[in-house]
């Protein structure tokens, strides 16, 4: 969930936001009304952060919501067509074009039916948002994110409550739909919890990926210097300044969940001694603990594979039960190259080395996954 006081997490989003479309369908006449009031409530935010909204109501009095958006100071204006009809794309466009949300009824089908797709193609939003009486769940809990190719093998290996929304969204994303969000529309919240945060609390289904790791570029390096900056002056790390990460910015990877920078990790070839060092692991604090370490770690393997280097190392002081559970052994110091052994013995670091032979045969990458 985003914290009141953590006004960082909730800025990150606002240029990804504006003048995105954003379809949210609400079950009005099934949810709680202070739900209900604090969503509208949260939806005027969202419209002044320069969100085009389209508020498609489910159940529940058309009138009464729409009366209820300008309670709130939405700038709204209600469609005169309802959402299955061809010709209420036009409709909204028009009002979307002259700085308004649309308020459209939206009843009378499913929440992700071919007739909201279909409409929500038209519109170009950008996400589908579902405010429900029922919301999906994965072994009791939401999935904050599933790839919509993943959804078949999720429903096969999991246990799956809402198993026609999840098939329902999966089928809009692979329709042209980049991201649906399921909630839990009688939690009073969810909208700017699930929208704010990079894990979110409902169950989102996406086309792209989400959860990547990519290469470093130049406009990434002042967030990777803020994020090990604490590990650097507790553990003792040799200090990285700009120039240095950017002399190498090849050897950098990051790890991005909704294209916010969470983790990082290098790889520093030594081509004469045929290996090379996993360093730079770095996961953002408020993302620890969900094995985002470890897919890193393999990502570095993986590349290193792919160059045909047999080995790799590790040096650290801290986290020596992370790389051995991840198959590395400690091994002596005078394993390491010449040039890594020097700069460690001239550091004055007590770090302890440790070590991997990979596999010569280049295996599938996994870390393209979902959260």
């Amino acid at each position: 969930m985003v914290e009141k006081s953590d006004l960082r997490a909730v800025l990150q989003y606002i240029p990804q936001f504006r003048g995105k479309v954003f379809c949210v369908l609400i079950e009005a006449g099934l949810l709680p009304e202070p739900a209900v009031a604090e969503t509208l409530l949260d939806l005027a935010v969202l419209e002044d952060l320069g969100v085009k909204l389209v508020l498609g109501v489910l159940g529940g009095d058309l009138k009464d919501l729409y009366d209820w958006t300008l309670e709130c100071e939405i700038m709204a204006a209600r469609v005169s067509l309802p959402i299955s009809d061809e010709h209420a794309a036009r409709e909204v466009n028009e009002i979307l074009q002259r700085g308004q949300s649309a308020v459209i009824d939206a009843s009378g089908i499913g929440p992700l039916d071919s007739e909201v797709v279909d409409f929500g193609k038209l519109v170009g939003v950008s996400k589908i948002i579902a405010l429900l009486q029922d919301s999906i769940l994965v072994n009791g809990q939401p999935a904050h994110a599933i790839r919509a190719a993943d959804v078949p093998s999720v429903l096969k290996s999991e246990n799956v409550s809402g198993r026609e929304l999840l098939l329902a969204a999966a089928e809009a994303c692979n329709c042209g739909i980049p991201r649906v969000h399921v909630l839990n529309g009688r939690q009073q919240g969810v909208l700017v919890d699930e929208l704010f945060s990079n894990e979110g609390v409902g169950t989102m289904v996406h086309a792209d990926s989400y959860r990547i790791i990519r290469e470093l570029r130049e406009d990434d390096i002042p967030e990777l210097l803020g994020m090990i900056g604490r590990v650097v002056r507790r553990t003792k790390l040799v200090p990285r300044n700009y120039e240095d990460i950017h002399l190498n910015i090849s050897d950098y990877h990051v790890m991005t969940i909704d294209d916010n920078v969470v983790g990082c990790l290098a790889l520093h070839e030594y081509p004469d001694e045929n290996c090379a060092e996993v360093a730079c692991l770095y996961v953002k604090q408020a993302h620890e603990g969900r094995g985002y370490g470890y897919e890193l770690v393999e990502h570095a393997e993986q590349l290193a594979i792919e160059k045909h280097i047999p080995n790799v190392f590790a040096l650290t002081n801290r986290a020596a039960d992370f790389f051995k559970r991840a198959g590395y052994t400690q091994t002596e110091t005078q394993t390491l190259p010449e040039t890594r052994k020097a700069q460690l013995l001239a550091s004055g670091r007590d770090s302890l080395v440790f070590r991997k032979a990979l596999s010569t045969e280049i295996t599938t990458d996994h870390t393209d996954g979902h959260g």
